[in-house]
């Protein structure tokens, strides 16, 4: 299933779902984020997405991921968890490559540090994405 934030190939409503059940176990947690990366079926240059493969720098986002919630975690104090889980792998067009769940006491804190945690994901995580069109052809991207 998930193991250190990677998982692979889409993420689906079953791993959404073991999440979302265990949030009422945080009873002191008023308020809850999710942010939901699906993949799009882009045209560039006049081909369609068909689909990406995420590679990544697993002892890295392992890092990372941890600095991530860190600096979420002591900026947001009303902020209790974050769960960070990304595809690595094929992800076709319409699947979900990325979950991150905040809980906090309050939604606005949730909602603020959901945002700004998907933000430093796409900005600190070592993940890569190769665009796959639908002629095969590919194209690497950060």
């Amino acid at each position: 299933m998930v193991t250190n934030y990677l998982i692979n190939g889409p993420i689906t409503q079953k791993v959404i779902s073991c999440f979302l059940e265990k949030m009422g176990e945080k009873t002191d947690s008023g308020g809850q984020s999710v942010f939901l990366g699906q993949v799009r079926a882009d045209e560039i240059n006049g081909k369609k997405v068909k689909a990406i493969e995420y590679s990544a720098y697993e002892g890295m986002v392992i890092v990372e991921a941890d600095k991530i919630k860190a600096t979420i975690l002591s900026e947001f104090e009303d902020a209790k968890s974050i769960d960070i889980v990304h595809s690595t792998g094929i992800v076709k067009a319409g699947e979900i490559s990325l979950f991150v769940l905040v809980s906090a006491g309050h939604r606005h804190q949730a909602i603020h540090a959901c945002s700004k945690t998907v933000e430093l994901i796409k900005e600190k995580l070592p993940v890569w994405k190769k665009e796959i069109f639908d002629d095969n052809s590919h194209e690497w991207k950060r």
